[in-house]
């Protein structure tokens, strides 16, 4: 008989996470980077063209890139690093937040839920309980209470008050808070996605791994007049996402999207969808959107990046090669060494 910690999967990273999808802010440019020669090859002509025309900016940018590979080699290790500190110094001012409970969650958003566990709900009663917004399969519905958000985002502001580590979410994403770094996936976001969250990707995303949903990275990230005021044009490391506006005031930073990443800018007509507080915007990861600019205000979101094993180990979503496997803490980026046969589902890419 196996034990519970035999019975868990192992997840990794796929060697890609190191050296591509580097995010350039100055120059609005994701890049690659494994040796400085590829990396001039590559990158010179086009950067010259965006505006890095000395030679000491070039080195500037060569520099930035190399510190972010080497930052993101030490990840794992980092991560839980801050993790454990986090766990020794830090002291929360709402506790429990950090536990899932079903008086956090809208009554729509429970109901939705309740009629996709209800065993074969037609698609015209389920999207009846939806907003399909103006992109293709971009659904809107309430998911936490106000009262909740308030709380979480007070928690949040707590945390980014201490001393305690910090470390953000990605290149893109300034300011924010990584919610496993602070104690937040047992307890609350893998029920959440796996109770709440599985019943409903699994019937609106089944062609692109919403079935076999089997991990996650979850994180907010903050939008203020002072700090990160928009987000560029981008597709998500994941399969299905779930955004939430958390709050706090803001006015106008409306989310646009375009088309599946496949599809060229050129050939692209974007949507925008407006965030409204305590509801959330679900997609599919590949669906390339970005946040225009707030105005005024301070805007907290809430992100899910939903994840399975049996979809991106044939192909990882950020290189389009099949992942080169490197070990990582918790969840990683999701891969594993095999399919997790409990799931006893067919994820296939249409």
């Amino acid at each position: 008989m196996k034990t519970e910690e035999e019975g868990k999967s192992q997840f990794y990273t796929c060697n890609c996470f190191t050296t591509d999808n580097i995010f350039l802010k100055d120059y609005k440019l994701h890049v690659r980077f494994e040796s400085e020669q590829q990396f001039r090859l590559d990158y010179h002509a086009l950067l010259r063209r965006l505006g890095c025309v000395t030679d000491q900016q070039f080195e500037d940018v060569l520099h930035e890139v190399s510190q972010e590979v080497d930052r993101r080699r030490r990840l794992s290790v980092t991560s839980a690093e801050r993790a454990a500190v986090i766990k020794d110094v830090y002291q929360p001012i709402h506790p429990h937040v950090y536990h899932l409970q079903e008086s956090y969650l809208t009554p729509k958003f429970k109901q939705i839920v309740e009629l996709c566990r209800s065993g074969d709900p037609s698609e015209h009663s389920l999207l009846g309980l939806l907003e399909e917004e103006a992109a293709p399969q971009v659904y809107r519905f309430p998911v936490f209470e106000k009262s909740f958000c308030e709380e979480l985002v007070e928690e949040l502001e707590h945390f980014e008050q201490s001393s305690a580590p910090k470390g953000r979410p990605n290149t893109m994403n300034h300011y924010g808070v990584l919610l496993n770094e602070l104690g937040f996936d047992e307890g609350f976001f893998t029920p959440l996605r796996e109770q709440y969250l599985h019943p409903l990707t699994s019937l609106l995303y089944p062609d692109c791994g919403g079935r076999c949903l089997d991990s996650h990275k979850a994180f907010v990230v903050k939008y203020d007049m002072n700090e990160d005021l928009d987000l560029s044009y981008h597709y998500d490391n994941a399969e299905v996402t779930l955004n939430v506006s958390l709050g706090k005031e803001f006015t106008e930073g409306n989310l646009y999207f375009g088309d599946m990443r496949q599809v060229p800018l050129s050939d692209t007509e974007c949507s925008e969808v407006e965030h409204r507080v305590t509801e959330g915007l679900l997609h599919r990861g590949q669906h390339m959107h970005g946040a225009l600019p707030i105005s005024s205000g301070q805007r907290w979101n809430l992100i899910i990046w939903m994840r399975a094993s049996q979809e991106r180990n044939k192909l990882c979503p950020m290189c389009n090669r099949k992942p080169t496997l490197v070990e990582g803490e918790g969840f990683a980026d999701g891969f594993t060494k095999h399919f997790n046969a409990s799931l006893n589902v067919s994820c296939v890419l249409t």
